[in-house]
């Protein structure tokens, strides 16, 4: 049973290697410098390829670029990751100490 295809124009995420390991520069953490520097983007699919395959998108912005079929209708997630302690506390001394000096003038 083959993947299901992708209709013409669909809203699609595709991925490709912009550098490989060899080709990043040595400025880099090590654990960083020795993956592959790898892209994500949504554009318009360019015909009706299936998941998986390598196609053609349009961007939002007109630029035309080449690379795997991640997801169909992929959704916006944005994340700023997990919550750092320190930071939290840090917000929270701020604001108490800008309150003290509100009170004192």
């Amino acid at each position: 049973m083959s993947p299901p295809s992708v209709p013409e124009r669909r809203w699609v995420e595709i991925g490709f290697v912009v550098l490989e390991p060899s080709e990043r520069t040595g400025h880099l953490p090590e654990d960083t410098r020795v993956v592959p520097y790898y892209v994500r983007l949504k554009g318009f699919a360019e015909g009706q390829p299936q998941l998986g395959e390598t196609i053609t998108v349009e961007t939002l912005l007109g630029r035309r670029v080449e690379g795997e079929v991640l997801r169909i209708d992929p959704e916006y997630g944005h994340s700023f990751g997990q919550p750092i302690e320190e930071l939290i506390d840090a917000g929270r001394e701020a604001r108490m100490l800008l309150a003290t000096l509100e009170d004192d003038s």
